[in-house]
């Protein structure tokens, strides 16, 4: 039955986007006529559930939430840019909005059962306690099983400020994540077997047939490792960030556009690309990394911390040396080593870049990086009586949660 929904939802989907996309086609033709929105698509919906019986399957609220998704998503992206539900690609989601018609019960200690609408008692693995009043539910299917997940109202609010030191963060393709206290984070999520078994199930693949059993279980097989890395990847993400909004008052990142990052580079026939296979390389590797997760993670773990998330402009942070100022491409010699042209400073560049991304935000580090109590024999030393540090760089872009 969840099955069926999701069918439905996509189904939904897909007719609201095209009715979208007719209108402001007719729209930029000069032909006036009501504006296509979600109240208008909300009760042609109602309309056509009493003449198609098939559309009854699925409890009215949840095909409204899928309404009220598609309405953002055009808010937000643009009515052209939103993506078709297509059924191979697009992972079934639907949402129960009432939260006063899910009763939930605690059968055991790793067991629980839900009451969700018309798909009645629900027997479910509790991964943690819901701790708090059920605001909302959503179903989705990933790796071929299927999760259910709380919206909670937990009473708790995010406190207006947060005892500790401030700290850089620079996320890079060899390293995850190098805070400019020196600290590299990173993590394999794939197995050297895991990704020689993924490298014969793509080859396999290759020779299956489309629309056959064995091209499914290949593919399922190949889906099966992808969730395994995505887990993995949401794990070190989420620890990272609990960390870092734990021990910071602030955290500092480049605002990073992954989207246009990862864009492809093989371009038109017209005009083909450059250097297409390097570019696909650079692009697994960034989205690898989960770049766009762990911001996401660090805004969602800094709600219950009070951690300030700033971004700043990325230009030449990896060419500018710390000590001096300096802006210079030669300085950085290699990935991991950064020699300044200018002064001879000498750091880790990954390092470095997270001093020039902490300091654009206002924030002053030593030099070594040292944030210590006890003073190192390493620290810079301090200017002259009377005489002020160089000022901090102007923020860019500010985010308070």
């Amino acid at each position: 039955m969840c099955t069926e929904f999701g069918d439905l939802c996509r189904a939904v989907w897909n007719t609201a986007l095209d009715q979208r996309r007719q209108y402001v086609d007719r729209y930029t033709r000069g032909r006036q006529g009501p504006f296509c929105g979600y109240h208008l698509q909300a009760a042609q919906l109602a309309e056509a559930k009493t003449e198609e019986a098939w559309l009854k399957a699925a409890p009215s609220h949840v095909l409204q939430q899928t309404l009220k998704d598609l309405d953002r998503a055009c808010r937000e992206k643009g009515t052209f840019n939103v993506r078709w539900r297509a059924k191979y690609r697009w992972r079934p989601s639907f949402r129960f909005p009432a939260g006063n018609l899910i009763t939930v019960e605690k059968l055991n200690r790793k067991w629980v059962r839900a009451k969700l609408p018309k798909l009645g008692w629900v027997r479910l693995r509790s991964s943690r306690p819901i701790g708090g009043t059920i605001r909302s539910a959503t179903v989705s299917r990933k790796g071929g099983h299927w999760f259910v997940s709380f919206l909670v109202e937990d009473g708790l609010f995010t406190p207006e400020h947060h005892p500790g030191t401030p700290v850089g963060v620079d996320r890079g393709v060899k390293v995850a994540a190098t805070l400019s206290t020196g600290e590299f984070h990173d993590r394999p999520y794939l197995t050297p077997g895991e990704k020689a078994r993924h490298l014969r199930l793509q080859r396999k693949l290759s020779q299956r047939k489309k629309g056959s059993a064995n091209r499914a279980k290949t593919l399922q097989a190949l889906g099966s490792i992808a969730t395994r890395a995505v887990d993995r990847r949401a794990d070190f993400c989420g620890r990272l960030a609990h960390q870092l909004t734990t021990r910071h008052s602030v955290v500092v990142l480049e605002s990073l556009r992954t989207t246009d990052m990862t864009a492809s580079a093989k371009g038109f026939l017209e005009a083909p690309g450059k250097q297409v296979r390097q570019k696909s390389g650079l692009n697994r590797a960034i989205l690898d990394k989960g770049w766009h997760r762990l911001e996401l993670a660090l805004r969602n773990s800094a709600r219950r911390t009070g951690t300030r998330i700033v971004l700043v402009d990325p230009a030449y942070t990896s060419q500018t040396c710390y000590r001096c100022k300096v802006v210079d491409a030669n300085s950085r010699k290699s990935q991991a080593e950064f020699v300044c042209t200018s002064c001879a400073h000498t750091d880790h560049a990954d390092v470095n870049a997270a001093k020039n991304i902490l300091h654009a935000a206002g924030h002053a580090v030593s030099a070594c990086g040292d944030l210590g109590v006890t003073r190192s024999t390493k620290q810079e030393p301090a200017p002259p009586r009377g005489q002020a540090h160089q000022p901090a760089l102007p923020l860019v872009g500010i985010s308070r949660l």
